[in-house]
This record gives structure tokens, C-alpha cells and sequence, in this order.
């Protein structure tokens, strides 16, 4: 359902511009999570969570997660929530005998008080970046054993990648155009070579669908990790930025690449 919802906004976004860096905007000081039940005590760390996710993303700047400074606030969350709602995960499926509201999993949706939240970050040394965002042109190849292919906007193959890009982007307060396989085709763009690509040809490619900005991502599957060696690449203001990490699910490497994006963009340095 939260997928849905973000390639309905993503669609809609496309087609009116104006009203939608507006609506943006004002989401960014909204985050949310998973919960079970809807009891205080999930709720208040429920809260904590959105409140380091609604910190990163109001900034831009990565590095605050995780950051061990966000604890004296993450303890009193609650304080700076301006309110907050559920979403029932299962909707529509009948509850089982032993499954009521106190075990069923919820998205808790928290809306912050924004200046609350800016104040927050000026006490951390970090500035809200409410400058208008660039919408990103995203390659990425996966490579796991013999198979290998680029994330796109219509094969198969990319859902659960295409999915977990939209809810990574949303993550970070970021919009994203992923290319479709024709695009691809046209423009001679295979997995194998992405690296390769020049920058000036994925930048044609992500323009076509309204991308600003190309951010190029590489994701090898190493089985002596159990998870993701990635490589993330983005050319920006005539330099190159690179970054890199490893052992990871790819959920997680897809909100490090936008991530890293955000911080780059937002003048917060290039990721580490």
C-alpha cells in the first residue's frame, strides 16, 4: 500500500511541478515507521525514530545518523510531535483470533512542528535545506551471480528494486525518475557498462523523464558478506563524487546513494 501511495505521488508529481515542490515542502517535516499495536510504548519509540529520520531529511546532512547527540532528543520525541496517525499494514485482512490492535502491525505517520525541528538542528550546528530539491535521474545495476540488469521504471525484474528506490527517496525528502528499458535501449545503455557510461549520456537519458541530476549506483550481491557491495557515483558541480560501502541489504544501500545525494546537494559534504 505505502509503495502505491509513493509511485501515485511520484506520477502526480510529474504533472504539476509547482504545486508538487510545494507539497514537498511541507512533507518534509513528516517521517514514518513500523509498529506493532498502537500502544504508548511502541508509540513513544516509534517517535524517536521519526524524529532522527525527519532531522535527516529536513538538513540533507546523512551524517547525523546515528549520531550520538540525537539521543537527549530522541528521549523526549513526543515534545516535538504536532501530531501523528496509523495506518493498519493489513487492511482489509480479518483479524485473527490472537491478533487485535495490540499485536498488528501499523505505519505510525508523525507530523513534526517545523520550527521546533529547525531549532533542533541549529542547536546541532545543521541548517534546514528548504531550497528547492533537484530531481534525480537514477541508474542503478544489480549483479548477483549471473544475473545483471539496470533498475527500471517498467521490467519486471526491477519491482522490488523500484520500489525500495521510491521509498528510499521519500526517505530523504528526494524525487527520483528511474529510466524505462526502452531508454535504455535508445541511448545503447547496458548493465555491464554503466560505470562507463559518460555522464553527459545518462544526463540526456534522466533529462528525457525530467531528471536534473544523474546519480549512478553499482550493487554486487558477495555471498562471503551476506549482503551488497555498492558504488555510488554522481557528477556535480564539474567533479566527481564517489562513496562506497558494503555488507548491506539493498534497502539500505538505496538510502545511502540518495542519501549521500542529499547531503552533497544540501552543502553538508560528501559522504563518508
Amino acid at each position: 500500500m505505502v509503495a502505491v501511495i509513493i509511485k501515485m505521488w511520484l506520477i502526480s508529481a510529474l504533472a504539476s511541478w509547482p504545486s508538487t515542490f510545494a507539497a514537498a515542502a511541507e512533507s518534509l517535516y513528516r517521517a514514518q515507521t513500523s509498529v506493532t499495536g498502537q500502544g504508548e510504548a511502541n508509540r513513544i519509540i516509534g517517535f524517536a525514530a521519526c524524529l532522527e529520520d525527519v532531522l535527516i531529511k529536513v538538513s540533507g546532512a546523512l551524517t547525523l545518523e546515528g549520531d550520538p547527540r540525537l539521543n537527549a532528543y530522541k528521549s523526549r520525541s513526543a515534545d516535538f510531535v504536532s501530531a501523528y496517525s496509523y495506518h493498519d499494514q493489513m487492511s482489509g485482512t480479518p483479524k485473527r483470533d490472537e491478533q487485535g490492535t495490540r499485536d498488528r502491525p501499523y505505519d505510525l505517520i508523525v507530523d513534526f512542528d517545523d520550527k521546533k525541528i529547525n531549532d533542533v538542528l541549529d542547536s546541532l550546528g545543521v541548517k534546514p535545506w528548504l531550497s528547492r530539491r533537484p530531481i534525480l535521474g537514477v541508474f542503478v545495476e544489480m549483479e548477483q551471480g549471473s544475473r545483471q540488469y539496470i533498475a527500471t521504471s517498467d521490467a519486471k525484474q526491477s519491482d522490488l528494486q523500484r520500489d525500495s528506490l521510491l521509498a528510499a527517496a521519500s526517505k530523504r525528502g528526494m524525487m527520483i525518475v528511474l529510466p524505462d528499458v526502452a531508454a535504455l535501449a535508445k541511448a545503447n545503455i547496458a548493465a555491464a557498462e554503466l560505470l562507463a557510461t559518460p555522464s553527459s549520456t545518462l544526463a540526456s537519458v534522466a533529462a528525457e523523464r525530467g531528471g536534473e541530476v544523474a546519480l549512478v549506483g553499482r550493487l554486487k550481491w558477495e555471498d562471503s558478506e551476506l549482503g551488497w557491495a555498492t558504488e555510488w557515483r554522481m557528477d556535480w558541480n564539474g567533479r566527481m563524487r564517489r562513496w562506497q560501502l558494503r555488507g548491506v541489504k539493498f534497502d539500505e544501500a538505496f538510502r545511502r546513494g540518495i542519501g549521500g545525494v542529499a547531503q552533497i546537494l544540501s552543502g553538508n559534504g560528501d559522504p563518508g
